[in-house]
């Protein structure tokens, strides 16, 4: 027995396929893992900052409690020790600083005395080659934690990852190891709890030293020079440890007090050394008398090649995590004042348009009633073909012919239109070959000269046409944009590109029209006069963007592209964010492309050099760069709402979307709009765009490895019920009809070229056109309609064309 085939398929749908969803992780992950080294380098932790009061201290020895300030439990034992009689180590806390340590370097040497400096290891790391500089001036180096957090707030492990970090950091920096620490917050042997002593011996495991003081300054609180001085002086002739800063702040007096502080010393017999040095001297003392020979410490001995190694690795996390940051907190800047000043460009030049048109009496000039041809290519589009060209065919305009082509449908959408029996429309059927090669078949079968576009699902106004038209009264006008409408508001990724289709379309197309460099003309619902598309080559099958491309051209050739508001055409939006996804990736790279090929246009002369160099770097900053930066704005709120101040990143976050909500409310009054689907506004900040970046990035990252994308097509549902449902219509396939059927008259290739001269400095040099017929071309089964895939969209040419109808 035969066993039968395993039927194999699709076996799961994911909401956005792999390679977005890689694409995006893979960025997620890096600015999170770079923001989250900067804040712990930046130590923004703020919970690990906070002063501790003292506690029990019943477990504390008593003798470590009234010692000295150097305290050793390394092997296990517990001593402390006091420097020398009048000996002095100087100690500074919280360096190096690029501003401070060098000038309490200078102090140091202009008095001949040495000083052991505590630092905190990520300045090392910032700074390797002042920390190499206190060294070679004499001076010791101990640790002072990596980030300086309050260490009874920590677990052991990141105590150990603290002092460890520091250490390498130092052995990279000065090439050098130290067996010093002290704990930031810690202070005199007296205030040393049950909590603070666990970690001393902790630390004293890992053979290191504690040190604390004998005296504190107080310069952090710069309470003045005379203070800090009284703070520091020793009574008597008892000995030293004094805690000074060379970092953490504004440190003049610090300075001020150093210089009169150690001549004033040294006149009272005082010696100055390293804290190892004075610890040398009284372990040399104690030794005397006890006549045992104990080794003396090396003073900043020598770091093992392991350390360093580390350390160098250390040091270029930190240096990238730096850049990194520094880098977006610049993007910041530039996304913030371009956003600014396109808000401002936008509001003062929309608005100026706005106020132009509804001045009384103002008009395009005599009433436009030429009849217009309606070209409508439609791959299966059933669900809303019906409705689309009954609102067609029903307009007030006065002659208006309605060209169907169908661009080899599956789904019986040419049959659907032709048992409407609609008068003025005829439907004509081609093999797939693209929207470019439909548009181009249409008109080239057109019978008048004022040529309106329409997409399959879009329905419109019955007085759309008429509108659509009018601004053809001045001759110098090539093409006119209407006015998209979302018609499918009500679920909320629909609702959200309705507030996109009104704010960034819309009220953008009101300024390009003010700055004469109209990008686009939109398919859904556009007007062309048919010597204008003639002059530029027709549409163009180069691009995604074929409305984006040939709009360009028209600039280029020197035509005017006007915006008509009253116009208005309501198509149907995705519904689910793997359609939006695909909808928006084609665009945006079709729109990439279509710059990238009208280059040439940034060193023409005329109107194609003035397009190329007023529109292209504007839809370059603010149509490219500007939404590829904008995602530094998101990931700067959420590094200010974890590690920065709660209440200044909100007020911040809030200003943005004041602009934005400012912004919007002009557009929807200008489009007579209700002002109620704004309250989605801010939630479309945390989810809308953020698809909006990805699709962008991908875009980009797809037009820098010169791919091609086919021209895929969107699920619909239709925006209204057809008077004959759709899903009941018969499947009519797409092949040529039998004898007695109307073939549409032979045409050699639109726009005509027999005769012509082929300019290759034309702007539309290379277009597509209708040429003769060659194969259909069809994709295989369980083909993924949005992989890459080199050359033409599928078809690439236009095959037998045939016509029913008038």
């Amino acid at each position: 027995m035969t066993t039968p085939p395993v039927r194999r398929g699709r076996t799961r749908r994911r909401l956005l396929p792999r390679p977005r969803v890689l694409l995006g992780t893979l960025l997620i992950s890096l600015f999170v893992g770079v923001l989250v080294v900067q804040a712990y380098i930046n130590a923004e932790f703020t919970g690990d900052h906070l002063e501790s009061e003292v506690g029990d201290q019943a477990g504390v020895p008593a003798a470590i409690r009234s010692g000295g300030p150097i305290i050793n439990t390394t092997g296990g034992q517990e001593s402390s020790n006091r420097l020398p009689a009048r000996t002095i180590a100087l100690t500074f806390d919280d360096g190096p600083d690029p501003e401070w340590t060098p000038k309490v370097l200078e102090v140091l040497r202009e008095n001949d005395a040495h000083g052991t400096f505590f630092v905190v290891g990520s300045e090392v790391a910032r700074n390797p080659e002042l920390t190499r500089k206190i060294t070679a001036d004499g001076n010791e180096l101990g640790l002072h934690t990596f980030t300086h957090p309050n260490m009874q707030r920590l677990a052991p492990w990141r105590r150990d990852l603290e002092m460890s970090q520091t250490q390498v950091a130092v052995a990279r920096a000065a090439n050098v190891h130290t067996n010093l620490v002290r704990f930031p917050y810690s202070s005199k042997p007296q205030a040393i709890d049950e909590v603070n002593w666990k970690i001393i011996k902790q630390a004293g495991r890992q053979g290191y030293l504690v040190v604390v003081n004998d005296r504190d300054s107080e310069d952090w609180q710069r309470p003045g020079v005379a203070q800090i001085i009284r703070n520091a002086t020793p009574p008597g002739d008892t000995s030293a440890v004094i805690l000074f800063h060379d970092a953490g702040g504004e440190r003049s007096q610090t300075l001020a007090a150093l210089k009169a502080f150690i001549p004033m010393m040294k006149e009272r017999g005082y010696r100055f050394t390293t804290v190892t040095e004075g610890l040398n001297l009284s372990i040399a003392e104690q030794q005397d008398a006890a006549a045992a020979a104990v080794p003396m410490l090396p003073v900043n001995p020598e770091a093992s090649s392991t350390d360093r190694l580390r350390g160098a690795g250390l040091l270029w996390t930190v240096r990238l995590a730096d850049g990194l940051v520094w880098g977006l907190a610049g993007l910041f800047l530039v996304v913030g004042l371009l956003t600014i000043g396109r808000t401002a460009l936008l509001l003062v030049l929309a608005t100026r348009h706005a106020r132009q048109r509804r001045k009384p009496g103002w008009s395009w000039g005599p009433p436009v009633t030429e009849p217009v041809s309606v070209i409508v290519p439609a791959y299966n589009e059933k669900e809303g073909i019906e409705a689309a060209v009954r609102s067609l065919a029903g307009g007030d305009y006065p002659e208006i012919e309605v060209v169907v082509v169908d661009d080899g449908s599956t789904d019986g959408t040419a049959g659907i239109v032709e048992r409407l029996g609609l008068a003025g429309v005829r439907v004509i059927r081609v093999p797939n070959g693209g929207k470019p090669n439909a548009l181009n078949t249409g008109v080239a079968l057109a019978r008048h000269d004022l040529i309106v576009t329409v997409d399959g699902d879009t329905i419109f106004e019955p007085d759309s046409i008429r509108m659509l038209v009018q601004p053809f009264a001045d001759p110098t006008v090539g093409a006119v944009a209407g006015n998209v409408k979302v018609g499918n508001r009500q679920t909320l990724v629909a609702a959200w590109q309705h507030i996109e289709y009104v704010i960034g379309f819309n009220l953008d197309r009101r300024l390009y029209e003010v700055l004469n460099i109209m990008p686009t003309v939109p398919g859904a619902i556009g007007a062309f006069r048919r010597s204008a598309l003639a002059e530029v080559g027709g549409v163009s099958d180069e691009t995604l963007a074929e409305d984006t491309d040939v709009t360009m051209a028209l600039c280029r050739a020197g035509w005017r592209v006007v915006y008509e508001e009253k116009a208005r055409a309501w198509t149907e939006a995705p519904t689910t964010l793997e359609q939006l996804y695909r909808q928006r990736y084609r665009w945006s790279y079709g729109t990439m492309q279509a710059m990238w090929k009208h280059r040439k246009a940034l060193t023409d002369s005329g109107a194609s050099g003035r397009f190329g160099r007023v529109g292209l770097p504007f839809l370059t900053l603010f149509g490219v760069a500007l939404p590829l930066l904008a995602p530094v704005v998101d990931i700067m709120l959420l590094y200010g709402l974890v590690f920065w101040e709660l209440s200044a990143t909100v007020v911040a976050w809030g200003l943005m979307l004041a602009l934005q909500l400012l912004t919007a409310a002009v557009a929807f009054r200008f489009d007579h709009e209700s002002m109620r689907p704004l309250w989605r506004l801010p939630l479309q900040q945390f989810a809308y765009r953020q698809l909006m970046y990805l699709v962008l990035i991908q875009s980009a990252v797809t037009a820098m490895t010169g791919a091609r994308l086919r021209w895929h097509k969107l699920h619909r549902a239709g925006l209204t019920g057809a008077r004959t449902p759709a899903a009941e219509a018969p499947m009519i396939p797409s092949t040529p009809p039998g004898p007695g059927h109307g073939v549409a008259p032979a045409v050699d290739t639109w726009p005509p070229v027999l005769g012509q001269v082929t300019d290759p400095a034309h702007p539309a040099a290379g277009r597509a056109t209708a040429r003769p017929p060659v194969p259909s071309q069809a994709l295989p089964p369980d083909t993924d309609e949005d992989l890459p895939s080199a050359g033409s969209p599928p078809g690439g040419g236009s095959g037998p064309v045939f016509t029913r109808g008038v």
